[in-house]
C-alpha cells in the first residue's frame, strides 16, 4: 500500500494512531504524524517556489527534498526552507529520478518548463505519489493525454497550478454568466496584454555556467547549444520547451471562457499574428496574436501581445462575456456588468466592480489540494483532466497559429488537415523516450 493511503487509513483507526509520537512540529505548530504531509519540489526557480512557500503555510507540511539542474537556486532556496520553517530539507538533488525513487515523499510539486511536465509526473504517480503541476500541464496534446491516464490508472490525486479555480470572485463570476441575465452571448474576448513583459534580444551562445547540469536541463527537447534566452524563465518564448502567451496566460483564462460556457470542442479554430512588435527579437513565439474558436452559436477570441499593456476594456488581462443586454468583465482584481444602451434605456442593470475577496488564489488552490489528498479525492478544483482539457485547447490555438490553416477538430485530431496532426505528438531526444501508461 502507497504509504500516504497508509497513514490515512491508521489515522481514521484510534489503534493505529496510538503507538506514535503524539505530536510532531510543522511551521511552529503541533502536528500529529499521522496528518505529516512531506513534499519534494522539482524545479525550484520560479513558480515551484511560490507553490512550495504555499505548501509551507500549512503546519501538515514539511518539505524532505528539493531538486534542479542548477545550484544556484538550488542552494538558495535550501536555505529559503531552513529560514522559514526551521528545519533544512533532508535531501538535494540535482536529478528529479532521485527524488521521485525516494519513498519518503508523498507529494512531488513540479515546477519545471512545460517540456519536462509528462515525464515527470507519470514517474511521479507510478512510484505512488499525488502530485501538484504548474501550469500549462504540457506541451503537447498527446502529453497530456498520457497524464490524464496515468493519474487515472494509479488513482493519484493531482492539483495543475491553474489557481484562479480556487479563487471565489472568478466562481462568482462565472455564476452571474449562467444566470442568463446577459442575455445570449455572442462572444468570449478573452485577452493578456502585458506591458511588463518586453521581448528577448539575441544572444550569443556561451558556455555552460558552472553548476548547471544544461543535458538535464534539456532533456527530451532538441540538443542545442546553451543561450542565456532559453534558460530559466524565459524558455516559455521557444517552441521546443513552451507555447509563449498562448499556453501561459491562455490556460488560466481561456479555462474560464469554457467554464462559463460549458462547452467542450470547438466547431473549428484559426489564428493570425506574429513577431510584428520585435521582429528582430530572439523569441519564437508570436509578440501578437489573435485566435478565434467558433463553438454553435458563438466564438470565443483569444487575443494577447507582450510589450503593451492597453488591452479590452482598460484592462492588460480578462475576460469580456458580451451578450445581448450586457458584458460581464473579470479579471484577477474582481469583476463587474457593463449595460448594453439602446436609444438611452439600459438593458440591464449594471453591476459595480466587485474587487477580489477570496483570501489569494494559490494559497486556497494548494489548501484546496492537501484536503483532497487527506480524503484521497481525485476531483481536485483544477484536477488532471481539467488541466489537460485547457492545456489542449490552448495548443489548437498555436497550431493553428504555426500552420496557417482553419482547421476543424473532432476532440482528438484535426479532420481537414493531416499536416496539422503531426504537431499532436512530441519527438523526444534520446535517450528520454515518450511514457507508456
Amino acid at each position: 500500500m502507497e504509504r500516504r493511503d497508509f497513514l490515512y487509513q491508521a489515522a481514521m483507526v484510534g489503534a493505529g494512531a496510538a503507538i506514535m509520537p503524539k505530536s510532531l512540529y510543522g511551521m511552529g505548530r503541533r502536528v500529529a504524524p499521522s496528518d505529516l504531509i512531506r513534499v519534494g519540489l522539482i524545479g525550484c526557480n520560479g513558480m515551484g517556489w511560490s507553490d512550495l512557500n504555499m505548501f509551507l503555510n500549512n503546519p501538515e507540511v514539511e518539505c524532505v527534498a528539493i531538486c534542479d539542474i542548477d545550484d544556484q537556486p538550488l542552494d538558495r532556496r535550501m536555505a529559503d526552507v531552513e529560514k522559514k520553517t526551521g528545519k533544512k530539507p533532508e535531501h538535494r538533488y540535482k536529478d528529479w529520478r532521485k527524488l521521485i525513487d525516494n519513498k519518503d515523499i508523498d507529494v512531488v510539486v513540479i515546477g519545471t518548463p512545460d517540456h519536462w511536465h509528462c515525464l515527470q509526473m507519470v514517474s511521479a504517480c507510478e512510484a505512488g505519489k499525488d502530485v501538484y503541476c504548474e501550469k500549462p500541464l504540457a506541451n503537447s496534446i498527446e502529453e497530456c493525454n498520457l497524464m490524464v491516464k496515468a493519474a487515472q490508472r494509479y488513482n493519484r490525486v493531482v492539483q495543475v497550478g491553474q489557481w484562479q479555480r480556487s479563487d471565489p470572485h472568478w466562481q462568482d463570476a462565472v455564476a452571474f454568466v449562467r444566470s442568463g441575465k446577459l442575455g445570449k452571448i455572442r462572444t468570449v474576448r478573452v485577452f493578456t496584454y502585458l506591458i511588463w513583459c518586453p521581448s528577448v534580444p539575441v544572444l550569443a551562445n556561451e558556455p555552460i555556467p558552472t553548476g548547471v547540469d544544461y543535458d538535464m536541463w534539456l532533456g527530451p527537447a532538441p540538443q542545442r547549444p546553451f543561450n542565456r534566452n532559453r534558460f530559466h524563465f524565459n524558455f516559455r518564448w521557444f517552441w521546443d520547451y513552451a507555447g509563449g502567451l498562448m499556453t501561459d496566460w491562455g490556460v488560466h483564462l481561456l479555462d474560464y471562457a469554457l467554464y462559463a460556457m460549458n462547452v467542450q470542442t470547438p466547431q473549428s479554430v484559426m489564428a493570425s499574428g506574429g513577431k510584428f512588435g520585435y521582429p528582430e527579437d530572439a523569441c519564437e513565439t508570436p509578440d501578437i496574436l489573435q485566435t478565434i474558436y467558433t463553438f454553435d452559436g458563438f466564438t470565443i477570441l483569444w487575443d494577447h501581445a507582450i510589450g503593451i499593456g492597453d488591452g479590452y476594456y482598460g484592462r492588460e488581462h480578462g475576460l469580456g462575456f458580451v451578450g445581448e443586454n450586457g458584458t460581464l468583465v473579470v479579471d484577477r482584481k474582481g469583476w463587474e456588468v457593463i449595460p448594453e444602451t439602446s436609444k438611452d434605456q439600459a438593458r440591464m442593470e449594471a453591476v459595480p466592480f466587485n474587487r477580489s475577496y477570496g483570501g489569494g488564489g494559490l494559497s486556497l488552490h494548494v489548501k484546496n489540494h492537501l484536503e483532497c489528498i487527506k480524503n484521497r479525492n481525485r476531483n481536485t478544483n483544477a484536477s488532471v483532466e481539467i488541466g489537460a482539457h485547457i492545456a489542449k485547447f490552448s495548443q489548437l490555438g498555436n497550431i493553428a497559429y504555426r500552420t496557417g490553416k482553419k482547421l476543424a477538430w473532432d476532440g482528438a485530431k484535426f479532420t481537414n488537415d493531416k499536416d496539422a496532426n503531426k504537431y499532436l505528438t512530441p519527438n523526444y531526444r534520446a535517450p528520454w523516450k515518450l511514457p507508456k501508461v
